[in-house]
């Protein structure tokens, strides 16, 4: 069956840094783009990061340009989110998710992850 685990969550200071991974199994990983997206208690799901099937396209929302870098592993059906200089804004469920190709919206992605959560303090 379907499955997107993430996972590398957790408690981190601000200015500290972490790494999410998404590994996918029971579908054709390298044949989708993949893109992370986070939600905060009472907000909306928010746009974070996405990548093209091949890992050279990549795209950041403003919030995070310069600061996460997104990429993707298809010999191991992985992805990944290195997250530098975290700020307590950054605190969300992070979800992991599959789409045709990339997008910003949620709507456009199939498979979802459970998500992870990551909380930066202050």
């Amino acid at each position: 069956q379907v499955q997107l685990v993430e996972s590398g969550g957790g408690l981190v200071k601000a200015g500290g840094s972490l790494r999410l991974s998404c590994l996918a199994s029971g579908y054709g990983f390298s044949y989708t783009a993949m893109g992370w997206f986070r939600q905060a208690p009472g907000k909306d799901r928010e746009f974070v990061a996405a990548i093209s099937k091949t890992g050279y396209g990549t795209y950041y929302a403003d919030s995070t340009k310069g600061r996460f870098t997104i990429s993707r592993d298809n010999a191991k059906n992985t992805m990944y989110l290195e997250m530098n200089s975290l700020k307590p804004e950054d605190t969300a469920v992070y979800y992991c998710g599959s789409a045709e190709v990339y997008s910003t919206q949620p709507r456009d992605y199939f498979y979802w992850g459970q998500g992870t959560q990551v909380t930066v303090s202050s």
